[in-house]
Parts: C-alpha cells; sequence; structure tokens
C-alpha cells in the first residue's frame, strides 16, 4: 500500500474517531490501539488502571497484527481478558516505517469491521 493510499484510508479512521469518539480532535495511534483493545476486551468502557491501559494498548497491537501472523490469540481468562503468543517476531523498522505498518493494520483492521 502507498503512502498516499494509507493516509487517505488513515483519514476515514481518524474521521470515524472524531464523530463517535472525541469533540473533533485526532486521537493519537496509541489511543487507537487503546480503543481496539477496549473493544476486543468486549467489556465496554471501565475506570481502567494504568497497568490495564498499557495491557489493551497490547491487545490492540495483538489484534491488528494478529491476521498478519505476527501473534496469535491463545486463549481468554476466566476474567474475560484475551491473551496471545508471538509467532514471529516483526521485521527491524525505524520509527517511521512501524507507525506505516501499524497504521495499515489499523486500517485494515477497520476494513474487516466494516467501520470504514
Amino acid at each position: 500500500m502507498k503512502t498516499g493510499a494509507i493516509d487517505a484510508d488513515w483519514q476515514r479512521v481518524m474521521d470515524f474517531f472524531k464523530r463517535n469518539f472525541t469533540s473533533g480532535e485526532e486521537p493519537s495511534l496509541d489511543t487507537v490501539l487503546f480503543l481496539i483493545g477496549v473493544q476486543e476486551l468486549g467489556k465496554g468502557f471501565l475506570d481502567f488502571s494504568r497497568d490495564d491501559k498499557l495491557n489493551l494498548m497490547h491487545i490492540g497491537v495483538c489484534s491488528i497484527l494478529e491476521p498478519y501472523g505476527y501473534y496469535r490469540k491463545t486463549e481468554v481468562d476466566k476474567d474475560g481478558w484475551p491473551h496471545y503468543e508471538l509467532r514471529k517476531a516483526l521485521p527491524p523498522m525505524d520509527d517511521k516505517e512501524t507507525e506505516l505498518f501499524y497504521k495499515k493494520a489499523v486500517i485494515d483492521y477497520f476494513k474487516r469491521q466494516d467501520l470504514i
């Protein structure tokens, strides 16, 4: 996917968030990953601890990278939290490449969910 296509699709993701979750501000990539984690947890918005928020971001990352074969959901624990195992390491990337890779994975996640 070319950078221009990523930019256009990323704007569609941002528009979705602006319409549904924010007061017109674009969320950061970390916020998007956190909200994907909340969605995957399936418990709605709760008062999460700092550790829970980090775990939710991790769930978001695992969820968007699972279709690419990087993670696999192994179980859901007794409290309803999904757990993943690393299947293969991410390729070496600099910060800019990592951001683009994650954005493409988020875009694909939103397309699979029929949200954009």
